[in-house]
C-alpha cells in the first residue's frame, strides 16, 4: 500500500509535530508513507473567502502531486472537506462556464483517494486499538468539518477508547462550533471569541489535561482561549494521542 501525507498549511507551519506523528503512527501500523515535496495548500482559505478562480490552480497542482498513490492521508477534517465536497464544484462550476472538463478530472482522481486520519484508520486499516499509551484525562471536540461535512461520527472516539492509560470523560455541547471557522474568526472576531469563550468554559468544566481534536486549526482557536483563560488543558491533535506508546508519550 502506497500512501501520501498531505500535511496542509497549519500543521505544516504551526504544528509540525502532527505530521510526524501521523508517519510514525501509520509506518508502526505497516503502512509505507511517502512525503511529496511539491505539495502546497488545498485552497480551502482561497474558496471560502469567494477566490474561485483562484482555487482552480491548487486543485490542479494537488492532483499532480498525488497522482500514482493509493490513498491521500491528512490530518485535517477541513482540507479533506475542501477536497471532497468543493474539489467537484470546482470542477462543475468550469464545466458549466465552458471551460471544459479537465479541472472536474482531475478533482474525480482525487477525491475517493483522500481521507482524514481517522477514516483511514477505521475505514481502510480496519483498526481501532493501534497500541497506543497515553496517561492521561481526555475530552474530545469533534470539528465541525469532521462533524457535519464528513461525517467522522464515532470514529475518533473509537481510537481514543483503545488507548491505554487514557480516560475519557464526556464534553458539554460537543457538537457546538468552537468559533474559529478559518476567514470567520477574522471577520467576526467578536462572535468567534464567544464562541470560543463557551467552548473554553465546558472544556474546564470537563475535568479534563487535554482536550483532543483532529483539526490542529480549531485547536489553534481553542488553545488560544483556553491559555488567556490561564486554564491548565493542553489542546493535543488526535494523531499525537495515537502515536505515543509507554516508551515515548508525545
Amino acid at each position: 500500500m502506497r500512501v501520501a501525507l498531505f500535511v496542509t498549511c497549519v500543521n505544516d507551519t504551526l504544528y509540525p509535530r502532527t505530521g510526524q506523528a501521523v508517519v510514525t503512527l501509520l509506518e508502526r501500523l505497516g503502512v509505507e508513507v511517502d512525503f511529496p515535496a511539491a505539495q502546497s495548500c488545498c485552497g480551502q482559505p482561497q474558496y471560502n473567502t469567494g477566490y474561485r478562480h483562484e482555487s482552480e490552480p491548487l486543485l490542479r497542482h494537488y492532483a499532480e502531486v498525488f497522482a500514482g498513490y493509493d490513498h491521500i492521508v491528512t490530518p485535517s477534517g477541513s482540507c479533506v472537506a475542501m477536497v471532497r465536497d468543493n474539489y467537484p464544484r470546482l470542477g462543475a462550476r468550469a464545466r458549466a462556464e465552458g471551460r471544459g472538463g479537465a479541472l472536474a478530472e482531475a478533482a474525480a482522481s482525487v477525491v475517493p483517494r483522500t481521507y482524514e486520519l481517522t477514516e483511514f484508520l477505521v475505514d481502510v486499516l480496519g483498526v481501532t486499538d493501534v497500541g497506543a499509551y497515553y496517561p492521561h484525562t481526555v475530552t474530545y471536540h469533534p470539528t465541525c468539518h469532521g462533524l457535519r461535512m464528513l461525517g467522522l461520527g464515532d470514529r475518533p472516539l473509537a481510537l481514543l477508547r483503545q488507548v491505554r492509560g487514557l480516560k475519557l470523560v464526556e464534553l458539554a455541547g460537543a457538537d457546538e462550533c468552537c468559533g474559529f471557522g478559518g476567514t470567520f474568526a477574522v471577520k467576526n472576531a467578536a462572535v468567534s471569541a464567544a464562541m470560543g469563550a463557551d467552548k473554553a468554559r465546558a472544556i474546564d468544566a470537563t475535568g479534563a489535561d487535554v482536550v483532543c481534536t483532529v483539526d490542529n486549526s480549531c485547536q489553534t482557536h481553542i488553545g488560544g482561549t483556553l491559555s488567556r483563560r490561564g486554564s491548565a488543558v493542553r489542546p493535543v491533535h488526535l494523531a499525537e494521542i495515537l502515536a505515543s506508546t509507554e516508551g515515548r508519550v508525545l
